[in-house]
């Protein structure tokens, strides 16, 4: 099984995404530089469309809004149509394999909470989708702390396919993969608890084929104690150039 056939990682409908508050759509706003008319395309944003509808009223941009779900869709047209923002949000349902021949280029792409891709498959698709000097802004998952336990390494790199990297690790993909690193952060102990209890509360009463692997992750993280070692971190690159030079030094040495 090649490791893209594990993706998209399941998200119950209806659950919180990891980095999808209004707080952290505004802190990727201001990184990206977005302002009125800047073009904007919004990957996993259903079903409310909270990232979609904030950067369409407060900054004026226009949005593409885009999941891979109808039933994730819907709910996100209607949303638009009623609070009258048809004009600068786009609604689009997009199959996963179909993303790279939306029509570009975007100041900025966020991916607020979902996880649809390998690292280097969303990275190389990402890349060509923005101009100049657009940002990506994506969620990923990441070692973190001072030790993580060999069932959960082992868990993980089953389910990416690959080594499960630390936040550092994230960025330096980010500079392989044809861009500036700028920013990560990830979700502290209470944020990622709080997380996957919502999603529980959101997993359908049967026990459903596609929320399988999900369970084994929830059941990893209560076994140890809330802190397994790993979390959903958020990584902000910039686009760089061919021949493009890099920043100043900060310390001018």
């Amino acid at each position: 099984m090649s490791p893209a056939e594990h993706f998209p990682l399941y998200h119950p409908p209806g659950a919180q995404r990891a980095f999808g508050s209004d707080d952290a759509t505004r802190r990727f706003a201001k990184v990206a530089q977005l302002e009125q008319g800047s073009r904007v395309l919004v990957l996993g944003c259903g079903p409310e469309g909270g990232a979609a509808v904030l950067l369409a009223q407060e900054l004026k941009c226009s949005v593409v809004a885009v999941d891979t779900d109808e039933a994730l869709v819907s709910p996100v047209r209607e949303r638009v149509r009623s609070q009258g923002l048809s004009d600068r949000i786009e609604v689009r349902r997009v199959a996963p394999d179909a993303l790279g021949m939306l029509d570009g280029p975007f100041h900025g792409i966020l991916v607020p909470g979902r996880v649809h891709y390998p690292l280097d498959v969303c990275l190389r698709v990402f890349r060509p989708l923005l101009g100049k000097r657009g940002r990506v802004g994506f969620t990923f998952p990441a070692r973190v702390g001072r030790f993580t336990p060999k069932p959960v390494l082992d868990f993980w790199e089953k389910r990416l396919g690959a080594p499960l990297l630390l936040p550092r690790e994230l960025l330096q993909a980010l500079e392989n993969a044809g861009f500036e690193p700028e920013s990560v952060e990830s979700l502290h102990d209470t944020e990622l608890d709080a997380l996957y209890k919502d999603m529980e509360a959101h997993l359908p009463e049967a026990a459903a084929p596609e929320s399988a692997t999900f369970r084994e992750e929830l059941a990893l993280h209560r076994e140890h104690n809330l802190k397994p070692g790993v979390s959903y971190a958020f990584a902000v690159g910039r686009r760089k150039e061919p021949g493009e030079k890099p920043p100043a030094s900060r310390d001018r040495g």
